[in-house]
C-alpha cells in the first residue's frame, strides 16, 4: 500500500479507527510529520487534536539512526536503544550530550506550538497516538511511555506504515495497535509515500491553530464552552470538546452537572439515574473521579 501524501494516509488511517469515534477520543500527534496525518483522523472522529513533544536522539554520524528518544515533561522520559548504541560505539557521555541538545529543541517547540491548540489531558481518556510511520520505534516508544504516565482509559498506537519488528515491541506499550501497511526490511518510511516533503514548524502551528479556532468559533446547537463552564464549573478543555461534540442543549448540560456535583435531591427521588445524552455528559464530567476511585 502506498499513500499520495500524509493527508491521504491520515484519511485511510481514520477509516481503520472509526470504531473509536463513540469513545470520545483525543488525538495526539508526533510533530512534525505526524501532525497532518493526525489532523485527518481527528476530523473524521470529530476529536480534539494535540501534540507530544518528543525528539529522536540520533547517532552523531547518522542522525536518522535512533540511539533513543526523549519526551518533554516535569521529569523528561528518556529511552535508550542499547543495541544501536553498542553497534555505533556511542558513549554514555555522547548520548547525554545529544540528549541535552534535543531537550533544548523541545523547549523551543513548546514555546512555538503549545499556545496554538487546547491543552489536552489524556487522564481517563481514550488516547490515540499518531505518527506518519515507524522504522526503529524509538521515538514512538518514549511517546507511549510518557502517555501511559497520564493514566489514559485506553492507549492506542496508530500509524499508516510500520516495521514489523518495531511494532512487536510497541504492542506491549499500547492497548491497541493499528497500522495499514508493512515497511520493507531496511526501508525508510518515506518509501511508502509519493509526496513526503519535509514540514516546517509553521505547518504544525497552522494545523493546531485551525483546530483551536474551530473549537472557539463553531459552537454546536447554540451551546459553547462558556455554557458548559457555567453549569459544570472550571473543567478542562478536553472535557468541554467532548461535551460540545454531543450537540447538547443547555438543559441537558445543566441536568448532567447536577448529577455530577452530587445534587440529586433536586430531582426529588434518590433512585433516579441520568439517561441518554445526559448520562454520557455525566460520564465525561466524572471521568477523573471514577478513575481515582478504582
Amino acid at each position: 500500500m502506498r499513500f499520495k501524501d500524509r493527508a491521504d494516509a491520515g484519511r485511510q488511517l481514520a477509516a481503520a479507527l472509526l470504531r473509536y469515534r463513540d469513545e470520545n477520543p483525543i488525538i495526539m500527534a508526533l510533530p512534525r510529520g505526524g501532525a497532518p496525518v493526525a489532523a485527518e483522523v481527528a476530523r473524521a472522529l470529530q476529536a480534539p487534536l494535540g501534540i507530544i513533544l518528543v525528539r529522536k536522539i540520533g547517532a552523531p554520524w547518522q542522525p536518522e539512526l535512533a540511539l533513543g528518544a526523549v519526551v518533554d515533561g516535569i521529569e523528561p522520559v528518556v529511552v535508550r536503544n542499547s543495541h544501536v548504541m553498542a553497534c555505533t560505539g556511542t558513549s554514555q557521555d555522547e548520548f547525554e550530550r545529544i540528549c541535552r541538545q534535543e531537550l533544548a529543541e523541545i523547549e523551543r517547540r513548546r514555546d512555538r506550538f503549545l499556545d496554538k491548540g487546547p491543552a489536552l489531558k489524556p487522564d481517563g481518556q481514550t488516547t490515540i497516538v499518531i505518527d506518519d510511520g515507524i522504522a526503529t520505534g524509538a521515538t514512538m516508544r518514549v511517546a507511549l511511555q510518557a502517555m501511559r504516565m497520564h493514566h489514559p482509559r485506553k492507549l492506542v498506537l496508530a500509524v499508516p506504515v510500520a516495521a514489523l519488528g518495531a511494532m512487536k515491541e510497541l504492542r506491549e506499550l499500547a492497548d491497541d495497535v493499528v497500522y495499514l501497511t508493512e515497511l520493507e526490511p531496511m526501508g525508510a518510511v518515506s518509501m511508502s509515500y509519493d509526496d513526503f516533503e519535509q514540514l516546517l514548524d509553521r505547518d504544525v502551528t497552522d494545523i493546531l491553530g485551525s483546530f483551536s479556532e474551530a473549537v472557539r468559533s463553531e459552537p454546536l446547537s447554540g451551546v459553547d464552552a462558556a455554557t458548559v463552564r457555567r453549569a459544570a464549573g472550571d473543567i478542562d478543555e478536553t472535557k468541554i470538546v467532548a461535551i460540545l461534540r454531543l450537540q447538547p442543549t443547555p438543559g441537558e448540560i445543566e441536568e448532567a452537572a447536577v448529577w455530577a456535583l452530587g445534587r440529586r435531591e433536586v430531582f426529588g427521588k434518590s433512585d433516579l439515574a441520568p439517561r441518554g445524552k445526559i448520562a454520557t455528559i455525566y460520564d465525561i464530567l466524572t471521568a477523573d473521579d471514577e478513575d481515582e476511585s478504582q
